[in-house]
């Protein structure tokens, strides 16, 4: 197994150092596009509902991501409770929008993440940091004091913020965003975030620029970008354009997933143009224009949910194999 980049910055103590970067950003919160201003040091809360302490809403070995994040062990997920970015069509809304989860100190988060190890997971594997980026790595000291030494995934919804981003430069062997959304209508109506397109373009640069293109050593991810797109109804994700920017301005041989399980969730069941499930031809275009801009790396799991050539125009109604 190749050697986590975190391990040279606690060594050098520079993962101190910048610990404490980030805990500034929280004095007037500016950790995430949205840049709330308020005191999360003194328990204040924004638009993520979080204070200072970061909450949790489980973790365990997932069987459900991408085969090289999962292998033989799974990856070792930690469920970060609330969310930055809010999605009104969430399929984990009672964590997201609720809030769903117990406050954990950073002795706690360690722990996790050392139980995870224990069980054989091949990674750590955050699922939306963004807001809560200080208290993982205020976590991650007393975690590789007390042995930790796999790579970090960073499991977000792309609306990420570059400054906080070049804070985690050699921490997170691997980056795995959403690109939800390209035209700031649906970003606007959906999640409130006007602006998710270029915050997203720029994170996902940002990200790239560290890691560069995934690297997979006997099946497993060590290193690198994978982009999670969920194709979504009526062409409201813009997948189009999104596969054009990951082919032309990231690289034809980022690691991409097509997602194809998109179902109504939280308050999706009121809003005409996402109250239903895909159809196949929706799907497959979506995968045929991924591959139109030259993308050449598509995660290729088994999708039970697509249906044969005669059916397409049906909507995609089994489970999905994820």
């Amino acid at each position: 197994m190749a050697r986590p980049s975190y391990l040279k910055l606690f060594e050098e103590n520079e993962l101190s150092k910048r610990v404490e970067k980030a805990l500034s950003l929280l004095e007037s919160c500016h950790l995430c596009p949205r840049k709330c201003g308020v005191n999360r040091l003194e328990g204040e809360t924004g638009v993520c509902g979080t204070g200072r302490n970061a909450k949790a809403a489980g973790f365990n070995a997932h069987f459900g991501e991408e085969a090289p994040l999962v292998g033989r062990f799974g990856s070792g997920t930690v469920f970060i409770s609330s969310c930055n970015l809010l999605c009104s069509f969430c399929q984990n809304y009672e964590i997201s929008h609720f809030g769903e989860g117990i406050e954990v100190r950073p002795e706690q988060m360690a722990d996790m993440m050392i139980q995870l190890s224990v069980k054989g997971c091949h990674n750590i594997n955050f699922v939306t940091p963004t807001h809560v980026v200080p208290q993982i790595l205020e976590a991650l000291i007393p975690a590789v004091k007390k042995g930790l030494r796999l790579p970090l995934i960073y499991n977000s919804s792309g609306y990420d913020s570059k400054e906080t981003l070049e804070l985690l430069d050699g921490i997170f062997d691997i980056y795995m965003p959403d690109f939800k959304f390209w035209d700031a209508e649906w970003a606007k109506r959906y999640c409130k975030a006007p602006d998710y397109r270029q915050a997203a373009i720029e994170a996902i640069k940002e990200m790239h620029r560290q890691v560069g293109d995934l690297v997979i050593d006997d099946g497993i991810a060590v290193r690198g970008l994978l982009v999670r797109h969920l194709v979504m109804p009526n062409n409201v994700a813009g997948t189009v354009n999104i596969m054009k920017f990951l082919a032309k301005d990231i690289s034809t041989n980022t690691y991409v997933n097509v997602m194809d399980q998109y179902r109504p969730c939280g308050k999706a069941d009121k809003d005409d143009f996402i109250k239903r499930r895909l159809t196949s031809k929706e799907y497959g275009d979506a995968v045929n224009a991924a591959k139109d801009a030259g993308l050449t790396r598509l995660d290729s799991r088994k999708r039970t949910r697509l249906i044969a050539a005669v059916q397409q125009g049906q909507e995609l109604t089994e489970t999905p194999d994820m």
